[in-house]
């Protein structure tokens, strides 16, 4: 067995993939939809797949139409992406903002 792959072994699967790490990440996906208090935040969670999505999407088109599509097709694109990753902040922040107790 070579360095390497002794150090993926440890450090990797048994170590930042391992059992307990596992059962930890499948607790919190399941307190995050109960809702319980989580580690994670359901809202945050649900915009980034959206957004990784949305992502995938793109590059499946871009992918699909490499021989005809325009820079102008790409930076529309992009500039979408950036506009509801940017929309999707500023309202998660909001929803902070309103929540907070008074002084």
């Amino acid at each position: 067995m070579g360095p390497l792959k002794t150090w993926w072994t440890y450090y990797i699967l048994n170590g930042f993939f391992g059992w307990e790490n596992t059962k930890w990440l499948i607790r919190e996906f399941v307190k995050m939809y109960s809702g319980e208090k989580s580690y994670f935040s359901k809202k945050r969670f649900e915009s980034s797949i959206a957004f990784i999505s949305a992502i995938g999407v793109l590059l499946c088109y871009v992918w699909s139409h490499r021989a005809t599509i325009q820079n102008s097709e790409i930076l529309a694109d992009v500039a979408l992406l950036i506009g509801l990753a940017g929309y999707t902040v500023k309202q998660i922040q909001n929803e902070k903002k309103d929540n907070l107790p008074p002084l």
